[in-house]
C-alpha cells in the first residue's frame, strides 16, 4: 500500500516556522490524511459513501458526535524550540510522545526569552492566571525587560563559571530561569492534537503558547483540512451549555428577561451584599450569549 501524502506538508517538512525570539516550529513528519480518518471509519461502518462530498459529510458526521478513534489514525510529529516557561504548560498535555534536548547531556546555548513590550500587562482581574489589556507606564514596562535580560545574563554567567569549576552539568543548570530555551519532538495523535488546540488556541491560554498553538493549527489545517474545518466548526466556533444554562435560555424564549432568567437557574449575577459579579457561572453564561449574538451578527463564510 503506498504512503498517503500531501503536497502542500511534503513542502514544508523540515521548514522552521518562528515563534517569539529565538523559538520555533517544525513538521518533521505526518501519518494519514483526510482519507485515513474516513478508511479508518469505514471499518467500523462498513462500505459506504465513496465521493469527497460524502468523505467530508462522514468526517463532520464523526466530530459531531464525538466518534474520535478514526481521527487517532493521523499523527504529527514535530520539533519545537520553546522558553521552559511555556514548555512547562506545554507537558501537561500528557497524551504526546515527548523527547526533550537534556541539560545532563549538552551545555544549554545562551537564549532567553525577553517579551516585547507590548506583551508586558498588568494582571487580570478576573482571570488570575492571566494579564488583563491594561497597559502599564512605558518606565514600569522597560524596567522589567531590562531586569529580565539582566538577571538571565548574570544566571548564565553564573552556570558558565560552574561548568569551568567543574560543577557537573546536571546541577550548574539549577541556576538557569524559566525564560531559557528548551527543545524536544513532540508526536501526537490527531484526536489529541485537537484537543491540545481547543485549549491553547483559547483567549485564556497564555499569549505566547498561543503564538505556538497557531502555528501548528495552520499546519494541521494543511494536511487534514476537512477535518480541520470539522474542528472549526463543532469545536472552536461552538458553545456549550449546562443544564442551568439551558433552563435560563428557556426561561429566555418564553419571554423573561436575562437577569432574572439566570436568578431562576441559579446562575448568580451578584453577591449576596447585591454587588455586581465579575466572574462565576452567571457571567460566563452571559459572556456565551454575547458570543452567540456576535456570531449571528457575523456569520461565518460558507465553506
Amino acid at each position: 500500500m503506498v504512503r498517503p501524502r500531501v503536497p502542500g506538508a511534503d513542502s514544508i517538512i523540515g521548514v522552521k516556522h518562528p515563534v517569539l525570539q529565538h523559538g520555533y516550529v517544525v513538521l518533521v513528519d505526518y501519518m494519514g490524511d483526510d482519507a485515513a480518518i474516513v478508511q479508518a471509519a469505514r471499518v467500523s461502518y462498513g462500505l459506504g459513501t465513496r465521493t469527497a462530498r460524502d468523505d467530508r459529510a462522514l468526517i463532520r458526521y464523526l466530530m459531531r458526535h464525538g466518534h474520535t478513534t478514526p481521527f487517532e489514525m493521523v499523527e504529527f510529529k514535530f520539533l519545537v524550540r520553546l522558553p521552559m516557561y511555556v514548555a512547562r504548560q506545554w507537558i501537561r498535555h500528557r497524551t504526546a510522545s515527548v523527547n526533550e534536548v537534556s541539560a545532563r547531556y549538552s551545555i544549554v546555548p545562551d537564549e532567553f526569552d525577553v517579551p516585547p513590550p507590548e506583551a508586558i500587562r498588568g494582571q487580570s482581574a478576573r482571570n488570575r492566571q492571566g494579564r488583563s489589556g491594561e497597559t502599564l507606564p512605558p518606565a514600569t514596562v522597560e524596567a522589567f525587560r531590562e531586569a529580565v535580560k539582566r538577571s538571565s545574563d548574570e544566571a548564565y554567567e553564573i552556570y558558565q563559571k560552574s561548568l569551568e569549576q567543574g560543577v557537573a552539568r546536571e546541577l550548574a543548570r539549577i541556576v538557569l530561569p524559566v525564560g531559557i530555551y528548551t527543545e524536544w519532538y513532540w508526536k501526537m495523535n490527531l484526536h489529541n492534537l485537537f484537543h491540545f488546540l481547543e485549549l491553547r488556541l483559547d483567549d485564556h491560554a497564555q499569549e505566547e503558547i498561543r503564538q505556538y498553538a497557531n502555528i501548528i493549527a495552520e499546519i494541521v489545517k494543511g494536511v487534514v483540512p476537512v477535518a480541520y474545518e470539522a474542528f472549526e466548526d463543532f469545536v472552536l466556533g461552538a458553545e456549550t451549555f449546562s443544564r442551568g444554562e439551558l433552563s435560563a435560555i428557556s426561561a429566555m424564549l418564553e419571554g423573561t428577561d436575562k437577569e432574572e432568567a439566570c436568578k431562576k437557574a441559579e446562575l448568580p449575577l451578584t453577591r449576596e451584599d447585591g454587588s455586581p459579579m465579575k466572574s462565576g457561572e452567571g457571567r460566563e453564561f452571559l459572556e456565551k450569549l454575547s458570543r452567540v449574538s456576535q456570531r449571528r451578527k457575523n456569520p461565518p463564510k460558507g465553506h
